[in-house]
């Protein structure tokens, strides 16, 4: 009887301490932990966008900016911000999550009541909000996959476009999203994924189809010295290796190709709310090749500061490296604010001395959400875009005369000579105003439960000095051979250009994956810009139609022959001489088209 009453009083103890460990929140002395490994020690990516960055994403805020342990906390981030400008893929150490935290056990005497609370509310940055309605962040809520070691993604990009031009060669010019009409091409297919595993992470995605020609095209620096940088990174559209710390709420220190701002926009059109974007997002950088480190030192609140080669650039075009960041800050769960900043950088080609700054600041506001209407959600972005180059004028060693320009016009230099072309509008002892300046606004309505959407939007810009303007591949035209000559469409220093555009973008949701878009857009230049129905192709090699002839840095003849002649009155000569005369491109001011495309993430 008494080893009896020993036993009873022993079970009436244990049930006593249960009750007060229950009240006070702590596991039971000898309960099994639910501290997973992974939990403890690796920050494992969620699915990236972007073009956050940069992507973008975003490339902005993109999903390379965040992670999750498990396919919970995948889901979690995925549809927190994770797009934009800007980038995509997310790393923090899930030992610092909200859901970490609640299945990590803890003894009785190991901390107080408060101290775990104080834990449990400790989030991933921006993953306690639902972030999936911004322009340029992906709108998947979940991974597909995921796992410990590695959460993959897969995009693919299919479009048709029909230019109301009708351009005999196909060939649209103008933007960094569309580059053909009357076809259908494939404009990317991204095959990729996040690596994470005890705080270390890596991401690649690459870039097969029309991205991976026309991205490296618009980076001149390739030309300075030797290894060929475009055929080396064209089918990489983010690859880079880096280190989770764990303190404040997670730092990201990365080395590689990461997606930029891409002015709120994302370099994947899947996670945008239109296809082609405006001037502003077009002709901003789409990708920096350098170092960055993401501090996040609250649950809403990004410092992002950069140090790369250049301006999109795969190698630097002269000697002086790019600075710059991006500050990031979500302070209600309607609203988004970003601020891009890039300085230093010596990005011009052969002219060593001309630097470069730029700010793009955007805001993004959902300003309705009723998910019982049939019209459920509005929201709207706005961007503003002020950048400027700045230089001396100097004359090289070789005896090669180099105009200075300002960030501000009518600046005065002694060693200006002056305009040198009929276009120019400077006199000598002046260094012209070379600077950019423009907006974009988008509207973005949202009906039955996401199931389909509706983008009215465009933009403007006035950039006197053609310095951020696309250059049309004329007779494959590249950023290369226009910093030696663009003898048919110029980029010289007080060269105006002014542009608005305008587009509405319809889109079809039936699941988080996939999405059929359909979008028309009028485009306006204030000289011939957008090609005509003649096209931009030159006659071949014995006049057959439509052929580069290998020189886009010289005239070309009608004879399909090269003058081999950078002024207008050399190439007449020369072409007379071949009896032929001067070819010219068909530009216009005005271009329209319509678009559709199947757009794909997993």
């Amino acid at each position: 009887m008494r080893e009896e009453l020993k036993a009873l009083r022993a079970e009436v103890e244990r049930l006593r301490a249960e009750v007060e460990q229950q009240k006070t929140g702590a596991a039971p002395a000898g309960a099994p932990s639910n501290d997973r490994s992974e939990a403890a020690t690796a920050p494992a990516p969620a699915p990236a966008p972007e073009r956050t960055g940069p992507g973008p994403n975003v490339p902005a805020v993109t999903a390379a900016n965040f992670s999750s342990s498990t396919a919970v906390n995948a889901a979690a981030v995925s549809s927190g911000m994770t797009g934009s400008l800007t980038q995509p893929s997310s790393p923090f150490s899930p030992s610092q999550s909200s859901t970490s935290q609640a299945l990590t056990s803890q003894s009785p005497t190991s901390q107080s009541p408060d101290t775990a609370s104080a834990k449990k509310e400790k989030i991933d940055p921006f993953s306690d909000w639902d972030w999936t309605w911004l322009n340029g962040n992906p709108r998947t809520k979940e991974a597909a996959f995921d796992s410990k070691f590695f959460t993959p993604e897969i995009r693919a990009d299919i479009t048709y476009t029909y230019d109301f031009n009708r351009p005999v060669d196909n060939t649209i010019s103008g933007s960094s999203e569309i580059f053909r009409s009357n076809e259908i091409q494939l404009e990317q297919l991204g095959l990729g994924g996040d690596f994470h595993y005890d705080n270390v992470r890596a991401r690649f995605m690459t870039q097969f189809g029309m991205y991976s020609a026309t991205t490296p095209r618009n980076d001149p620096s390739p030309a300075k010295g030797q290894w060929d940088l475009d055929t080396a990174y064209r089918y990489l559209a983010e690859a880079y290796g880096g280190y989770h710390i764990n303190a404040l709420n997670g730092i990201n220190v990365d080395a590689g190709i990461f997606l930029s701002y891409i002015g709120l926009f994302s370099y994947y059109n899947f996670d945008n709310w239109a296809y082609q974007p405006s001037y502003v997002s077009s002709n901003t950088p789409w990708f920096f090749n350098g170092l960055r480190v993401q501090i996040f030192p609250n649950p809403h609140l990004k410092i992002e500061p950069w140090l790369i080669n250049g301006w999109q650039s795969y190698g630097s075009a002269n000697s002086r490296k790019g600075l710059g960041g991006q500050i990031k800050w979500t302070p209600r769960p309607w609203v988004n604010v970003i601020s891009n900043n890039y300085g230093l950088g010596h990005d011009d080609l052969y002219i060593p001395n001309r630097g470069r700054i730029h700010t793009d600041d955007s805001i993004e506001i959902k300003y309705y959400d009723k998910p019982e209407n049939v019209l459920d959600k509005m929201a709207l972005s706005f961007t503003g875009d002020m950048g400027c180059e700045f230089g001396p004028s100097t004359t090289t060693s070789a005896g090669v005369y180099l105009q200075g320009v300002g960030c501000h016009g009518n600046t005065k230099d002694r060693n200006s000579i002056g305009a040198t072309s009929a276009d120019e509008k400077f006199a000598p002892g002046i260094n012209p105003k070379q600077s950019f300046i423009g907006y974009m606004l988008y509207n973005r309505m949202w009906f039955k439960k996401d199931k389909y959407g509706l983008t009215l939007g465009g933009g403007q810009i006035n950039n006197p000095g053609r310095y951020l303007v696309l250059d049309p591949p004329i007779n494959g035209e590249t950023a290369e051979s226009a910093a030696i000559n663009a003898p048919y469409f110029t980029g010289n220093p007080s060269d105006p250009f002014k542009a608005w555009d305008s587009s509405i973008t319809f889109d079809y949701m039936p699941r988080q994956y996939i999405t059929f878009r359909w979008e028309y857009d009028y485009r306006h230049a204030s000289v011939p810009y957008w090609t005509g129905r003649g096209g931009m192709t030159p006659p071949g090699s014995g006049g057959v139609p439509y052929t580069n002839n290998g020189y886009p840095q010289f005239f070309a003849c009608n004879d399909g022959n090269s003058s081999m002649q950078e002024a207008l009155g050399a190439a007449q000569t020369a072409c007379a001489s071949q009896g032929s005369t001067v070819w010219f491109p068909d530009l216009r001011r005005d271009e329209q088209f319509i678009d559709m495309a199947i757009l794909v993430k997993f």
